[in-house]
């Protein structure tokens, strides 16, 4: 299975997607710590992000998508993976479809976990606290969620009009969002 999941922060992504990652046996893959690893394994997409990053700029559509056709490419993906973080934009979901079809991957779904900004916020303000994280202040939060919609508004209709967009409540306990999940992909409802 193939899956990109999308959703705002706070909305439980990361969490579901570890869940995920286990149950449906392949790699979670998430762009940010694909970066990371390759710049500290010093590879050449590694160099060049690192070289654009000490610039402060963002590190471009083309070296993140060269990194992800070689994580692609690795054995633990031949059954599937699940895309964290990537697409962002509708280049990047162009991209990635162009990606997947030159590499004989069929995609399976995008899956958008929806979660009500007031709630989202109250979330990272909690994590904010418990992990004493500066950047989920309410203000800051609702900045990223405003960014978060503006981006991926178009990203979320990609997927919709590929017949590919799975809508999921994100509310509720994490053993409730994981089986909607399940059944939204049709991988069974049995959670454990």
């Amino acid at each position: 299975m193939r899956l990109v999941l999308l959703g705002a922060p706070g909305s439980g992504k990361g969490t579901q997607a570890a869940r995920l990652k286990t149950y449906l046996r392949v790699p979670h893959i998430s762009t940010g710590d694909l970066l990371r690893a390759e710049v500290a394994a010093g590879s050449p997409l590694g160099l060049q992000a690192k070289e654009v990053m000490a610039r402060g700029d963002l590190v471009s559509d083309e070296i993140l998508l060269g990194m992800l056709k070689e994580r692609f490419s690795r054995e633990d993906t031949r059954d599937g993976f699940i895309l964290d973080g990537y697409p962002r934009n509708l280049a990047q979901a162009a991209a990635l479809d162009e990606l997947l079809a030159g590499l004989g991957q069929k995609f399976d779904a995008a899956v958008q976990l929806e979660v009500d900004n007031e709630l989202l916020i109250e979330r990272l303000a909690g994590r904010a606290q418990a992990e004493g994280r500066a950047d989920d202040n309410p203000e800051s939060v609702r900045k990223r969620l405003r960014v978060y919609d503006e981006q991926t508004a178009p990203v979320i209709e990609f997927y919709r009009q590929q017949g590919q967009l799975t809508v999921v409540d994100g509310v509720g306990s994490l053993d409730e969002v994981f089986a909607r999940i399940l059944e939204a992909i049709g991988a069974g409802r049995e959670v454990g």
